[in-house]
């Protein structure tokens, strides 16, 4: 048995500006504007989070990437998932940071894709204007056989360049939107990439969000032909497991909403982090994932969820939960949600707050695991 973690984080390309951001959100629209425009909503609050070393970085510039790359194997990070979008029709959005990483062979850093396949809506970003709440700015779409296989040829030159990460000798293509995934997506995808000499297909991850029933997701995806699922959990076992349950634990939010101003969901890292990961990852097919944070408020102000005072240190005893299930499996894939979700407090990068102490602390925890 393999005993080394394969730890894979995400990565978002959402650090330059495209024409339509500019058209949606204003000129010069980044990832960064939110990030800057963020303000402490309760005493205590950790807002707005600063980059240290990397500064404000724009993901054009190949030095951007590259310093990237060398903090991610600093942190003992395998490779980065790269965020795709494909809309149907060709219609591709943030695509130039991997383009540029394809085509130039930098950085020397491993990577797979996730494809966001998912409409943006104009709810959050612009959350205080509600003659725009939930507006479709560009929409999925599944436009039918033809746009299936020029995806798949899109995506098969990187399939194709040596950097890119397998499990069992196939791909890893990591899909956001598992539920609405058309039915003949994957057999088609695996017939085409046996056919381009990926004798074994695809390696396909469902992602699944927080709430749904754990068997019946299961039953629900792995059919289409997913060969694993991923839980994005960053609160829902703890409401499960919580003794209020969860209604009476939204009462105390609403109470805290009311007296302190805090988001209704808001949980303490240091409780949430033990229910991250439960008794389905021990499974072969069920990826956990690791999560050093989380706070949406500088997209979405006090709606979502806010997990408070996390720490490196309370990080790294996660990531000893995470591993001591990992250590039991053959599969040792972990995904870290994330490198650089900086507007959802979702981060590995340096800050001005704990500068690289998230990196250090997951490089000691995987020393240690040795």
């Amino acid at each position: 048995m393999n005993d080394k973690p394969r730890i894979i984080a995400f990565y978002l390309p959402q650090f330059h500006p495209i024409p339509e951001n500019d058209e949606w959100w204003g000129k010069g629209f980044t990832e960064w504007t939110n990030v800057g425009r963020a303000k402490p909503l309760f005493r205590g609050h950790y807002q707005p989070r600063v980059p240290a070393d990397l500064g404000y970085y724009d993901l054009r510039l190949p030095e951007v990437r590259e310093a990237q790359a060398e903090l991610a194997r600093e942190a003992g990070i395998e490779g980065f998932c790269y965020w795709h979008y494909w809309f149907g029709n060709g219609k591709r959005l943030l695509e130039r940071p991997f383009n540029e990483v394809l085509e130039s062979g930098k950085p020397d850093f491993p990577f797979c894709l996730g494809w966001g396949n998912h409409s943006w809506e104009a709810k959050d970003w612009n959350r205080e204007d509600a003659d725009r709440q939930n507006i479709i700015l560009i929409e999925q779409t599944y436009q039918g056989e033809d746009d299936y296989k020029e995806h798949f040829n899109f995506v098969l030159k990187a399939f194709k360049d040596p950097r890119y990460l397998k499990h069992n000798n196939k791909p890893i293509f990591y899909i956001f939107n598992a539920i609405e995934l058309p039915d003949n997506f994957i057999k088609l995808w695996n017939k085409w990439a046996k056919e381009a000499g990926f004798e074994n297909g695809i390696y396909f991850i469902a992602n699944v969000i927080n709430d749904k029933n754990t068997v019946k997701s299961k039953n629900e995806i792995l059919p289409k032909g997913f060969d694993a699922i991923s839980y994005t959990r960053t609160s829902a076992l703890y409401f499960k497991n919580n003794k209020f349950g969860k209604a009476l634990f939204r009462i105390r939010g609403i109470i805290n909403l009311l007296i302190f101003k805090k988001p209704i969901f808001a949980i303490e890292y240091k409780k949430a982090y033990p229910y991250f990961v439960g008794e389905e990852e021990k499974e072969e097919d069920v990826i956990p994932f690791i999560l050093p944070n989380w706070d949406h408020t500088p997209r979405s102000g006090r709606k979502r969820t806010v997990l408070l005072n996390s720490t490196p240190k309370l990080f790294k005893e996660h990531v000893k939960d995470v591993l001591r299930v990992v250590s039991q499996k053959e599969n040792k894939l972990v995904f870290l949600k994330s490198w650089n979700e900086w507007a959802e407090g979702n981060y590995m990068e340096p800050d001005l707050k704990f500068g690289k102490g998230y990196i250090r602390a997951l490089r000691e925890t995987l020393d240690e695991n040795k």
